[in-house]
């Protein structure tokens, strides 16, 4: 009994500084992970509100304009689509402009609509153009309006830069983490650099003297994962509490569950190949070598 708890002691005692210094790391790579999903979901969202609006003809009843909502409801590019009514369009023009055009004209003038919006992966003016002309051809319909394709262009070259600004500050985190965590495995293994040379005095092989610390370091990186994940999940937890009552729309728990299980898997990696390269740098070393 007194043995194994000597050797749970050992343990976090020479793998304690490690934890901590990758959990740190695995925390900043989890916030940004974090940010390019809310990013992505919030892209998304502005993408899904362009609307087009299709104005039917006069000669068009409710009816017949419920009948043409169906073939945009069925259409793979519609998100969501909706009948405005000529009393609904009544009442919209009266809001807006103040003016009440069946007093004015005995009858109401304006024709029925319908409007949809788009799903993100339409949102582009080759495509908009596209989607106008087919809804322009449809029967009964007077005329189709678009979104602007300049400002569409621009959200579109604006959503681009983001993700690329994202995900070339993503790659160069993963780099200074494995330089920290490869650093912080160095000096973890460099204290027991004699262990290894006199393991191999007795005649152990490479493999089996490298394997001990690949996989103790792998289990760092596990335990590091876990607790950057969990520090995480508790502020997703505590942001509604704290007055961030939105948090659940830009980062899902789906969402965050993928972000942990590739901040353990980054953990368990990174600390592996840091050990297997650290020890590695110790097996050809002569006992003269070990003092430098």
């Amino acid at each position: 009994m007194k043995n194994n708890k000597d050797v749970k002691i050992s343990y976090w005692a020479a793998h304690l500084t490690t934890i901590v210094s990758v959990s740190l790391v695995l925390i900043i790579i989890g916030i940004i992970a974090l940010i390019y999903v809310s990013a992505t979901n919030e892209t998304r969202r502005l993408r899904e509100r362009l609307e087009v609006s299709v104005v039917m003809a006069d000669t068009v009843s409710d009816a017949q304009a419920a009948e043409t909502s169906k073939i945009f409801e069925a259409a793979p590019y519609a998100h969501s689509v909706k009948v405005i009514t000529r009393k609904d369009a009544l009442r919209n023009w009266k809001n807006d402009t103040g003016e009440d055009l069946e007093s004015l004209f005995g009858v109401n003038p304006l024709s029925p609509e319908v409007t949809f919006s788009l799903k993100a992966d339409y949102a582009s003016p080759a495509r908009l153009d596209s989607i106008g002309k087919v809804a322009s051809a449809l029967p009964g319909v007077e005329s189709v309006a678009l979104p602007d394709s300049t400002m569409v262009e621009n959200m579109n070259r604006n959503i681009q830069r983001f993700a690329i600004i994202l995900g070339v500050i993503a790659f160069v985190m993963i780099i200074i983490s494995f330089v920290l965590i490869n650093n912080t495995v160095h000096l973890a293994i460099y204290a027991r650099r004699f262990t290894i040379h006199t393991m191999q005095l007795v005649g152990a092989t490479n493999g089996f003297i490298r394997s001990p610390f690949v996989l103790n370091n792998m289990l760092s990186g596990l335990i590091a994962g876990l607790v950057a994940s969990g520090l995480i999940g508790m502020v997703l937890v505590c942001a509604p509490g704290a007055g961030f009552k939105d948090v659940s729309d830009y980062v899902s728990w789906p969402a965050f569950g993928i972000v942990a299980a590739g901040m353990l898997t980054i953990g368990v990696f990174l600390c592996g190949l840091a050990a297997w390269v650290s020890t590695s740098r110790y097996l050809g070393k002569d006992y003269d070598e070990l003092f430098k």
